[in-house]
């Protein structure tokens, strides 16, 4: 995710100090990943640097002074191409799970027992998002959504690399 293009999206609704900001992007993208305020800041003077962001006032606070951010033209051009660009979808094609299998059958370990764990953990987690998805709001659900259908598909290849062990086993073996 493109924390600069969250914060910068977040600012188009209207100006807001930094603290502001860093709540509003835990409130709606940060439950899982919260950002730290120095992440806040950096990006903050990144985007004020490029001309995305103005300082509109500063006003006196219980310790530093706040700086209040409004976006400006650019930074909302910015946001529209961000947006407008469709995200590159990651195949996986070499995942360190694969890499795992492999490495257990060249090193004479049994790949079934760390397939089976992995499912086992994999399981262990969809449970835990289902729990999290029925008790939560529509934001929740749909990350929950997300998360639950890589899993799944995750489990398939697991389920079909298990059935494939021993064809795997002697390619990777014997090449």
């Amino acid at each position: 995710m493109s924390i600069g293009h969250a914060l910068l999206g977040l600012l188009e609704g209207g100006p807001r100090h930094g603290y502001d900001l860093k709540r509003a992007f835990d409130e709606r993208f940060g439950q899982d990943r919260p950002l730290h305020y120095g992440q806040v800041y950096s990006t903050m003077s990144r985007l004020l640097r490029n001309g995305l962001v103005e300082v509109e006032g500063i006003e006196p606070g219980g310790g530093p002074e706040r700086k209040r951010y409004a976006i400006t033209d650019a930074g909302i051009t910015d946001v529209e191409q961000w947006l407008a660009q469709p995200e590159k979808p990651e195949p996986y094609l070499q995942s360190t799970l694969y890499t795992k299998v492999v490495l257990a059958l060249l090193t004479g370990r049994d790949a079934a027992d760390l397939l089976d764990a992995q499912r086992a953990e994999h399981l262990r987690l969809m449970r835990e998002l289902t729990r999290r998805k029925r008790d939560g709001d529509l934001a929740d659900q749909l990350i929950c959504d997300h998360a639950l259908f890589h899993l799944e598909a995750d489990l398939r290849w697991l389920e079909l690399t298990a059935a494939r062990l021993d064809q795997l086993a002697t390619t990777v073996v014997r090449p």
